[in-house]
């Protein structure tokens, strides 16, 4: 039997996948290192263990209820979250994790060639939803000198359909005064979504616009403060309108059972939390007198990490340095951004390693 040419095998690869699907990168987590010898600054994870509370409900489960589908809509824990914010139960939707909470949210809110904004830099998820809807993305860039809201955000977003806006921000992790928030709220007609993964760690937060602006959704997380990032586990908060049209695109049984259990678990744990968060706020005033003492520029942070360029401006190079020596924190290139490092805050131990290497690096 004669052979075939082989030109017929090389037919032109067909892509089932839409359009923007296929030409898109996808989003890029923090890395994951197996080695356990790291010291991981990388992920903005909390390096305490879950409360007690978490712990008892966890030794205490009735394995036999996995058999069952759970509440599809989280009821007892929504309750639990509203009364703490002078809510209702309608207020409230659970998440798995916050990033399903903005899919959710994208779904909702944003078709092919609607407009998204947000400022710049911020979360990198954002941009990447915006493709998978085919939507339009406009990057509204903050101040250059100290990364704070530029004057004109409201009017640059104001035909955006979607307006995001992390606060504190990431991967910088200062806090836009809540006041300037409130304006962009009442300037911008679309919907406004106050990202809050990091408010636990701040002065404030903003979950009192609920109740006075009906374009705004506020987004939690248990993954920073309530050291649950392996869980996955997330809520918004906002009218009973939005709510209501969010409960129609989210999956069916999107939050578990055993989540439920666990994030009821930690809810309820206040006090353990509560002395959590002040740890790690003290550790990040240290952290940051600490590398400013060294020549670092510390932008104020009001997160679990601090967002610093190295004497030399050179963050690619301090970021190099310190993987050399097992500790990873996260870089982000960019003409503003390269210059620094995001160092999530972790135990005084790992803190005391980070400033050894940091001073045998800059200290010569």
């Amino acid at each position: 039997m004669p052979e075939l040419p082989t030109t017929i095998f090389k037919a032109a690869k067909k892509s089932y996948f839409r359009p923007n699907i296929e030409a898109m990168d996808g989003y890029t987590p923090g890395e994951q290192p197996k080695d356990k010898g790291i010291i991981k600054l990388n992920t903005n994870e909390n390096p305490y263990p879950p409360s007690p509370g978490v712990q008892k409900a966890l030794s205490e489960l009735d394995f036999t209820r996995l058999r069952l589908y759970p509440d599809p809509v989280g009821t007892e824990l929504r309750k639990a979250i509203a009364k703490r914010h002078g809510l209702e139960e309608k207020n409230v939707i659970l998440g798995n994790g916050s990033d399903d909470i903005l899919s959710m949210i994208f779904n909702a809110f944003a078709g092919e060639n609607d407009l998204v904004a947000s400022i710049d830099p911020s979360y990198s998820l954002y941009p990447v939803l915006a493709e998978i809807q085919g939507a339009a993305y406009r990057k509204i860039p903050l101040n250059n000198k100290d990364f704070s809201l530029a004057a004109n955000s409201a009017a640059t977003a104001a035909d955006a359909k979607l307006f995001l806006l992390a606060r504190p921000n990431a991967p910088t992790g200062n806090c836009f005064p809540k006041e300037d928030v409130a304006a962009l709220c009442e300037d911008i007609p679309g919907i406004v979504v106050i990202d809050e993964a990091y408010a636990d760690f701040a002065r404030d937060n903003c979950a009192d616009f609920v109740n006075r602006y009906p374009n705004v959704i506020i987004s939690r997380t248990f993954s920073k403060s309530y050291s649950l990032a392996g869980l996955r586990f997330g809520y918004a908060l906002a009218s009973e309108e939005i709510i209501a049209g969010l409960m129609k695109v989210k999956d069916s049984y999107n939050v578990n059972w055993l989540t439920q259990l666990v994030a009821l678990a930690a809810w309820n744990d206040k006090e353990d939390h509560d002395l959590v968060v002040k740890r790690i706020k003290k550790t990040r005033g240290f952290l940051i007198d600490d590398l400013s003492a060294i020549g670092f520029n510390v932008l104020p942070s009001e997160a679990n990490f601090v967002f610093a360029s190295p004497p030399d401006g050179n963050g690619k190079g301090y970021f190099d340095a310190l993987r050399e020596q097992k500790i990873f924190v996260r870089y982000f290139p960019g003409k503003l951004t390269g210059k620094y490092v995001r160092i999530t805050v972790g135990t005084s131990a790992e803190m005391k390693r980070l400033m050894e290497v940091t001073r045998s690096i800059y200290e010569k």
